[in-house]
């Protein structure tokens, strides 16, 4: 139960995140493209989620993936993120 707590709470704190990034990107004009993708798995060797974000607008690209594991042995997981930006002069 422990491990299922601590993997809402971090999913809480994470889908916001994804969801915002997303949410900024399509609240500009011009070319937007978003894609986003998202697992999440409770069972008896412990729970994890996991999801990747991607998009592209007029000032930039981005792209970030993250996953966290937690079961009887602690909490593990990790977070890649990448980006550009452009300005037209």
């Amino acid at each position: 139960m422990r491990a299922l707590k601590r993997v809402l709470a971090v999913s809480a704190l994470t889908v916001p995140l994804v969801i915002g990034t997303a949410g900024l990107a399509s609240a500009q004009e011009g070319l937007d493209a978003s894609w986003g993708s998202g697992q999440f798995i409770v069972n008896q060797n412990g729970a994890g989620v996991a999801a990747a974000e991607s998009s592209v607008s007029p000032e930039g690209v981005s792209h970030a993936d993250f996953w966290i594991w937690s079961d009887d042995t602690g909490v593990s997981g990790a977070f890649t993120g990448s980006g550009a930006t452009w300005q037209e002069g």
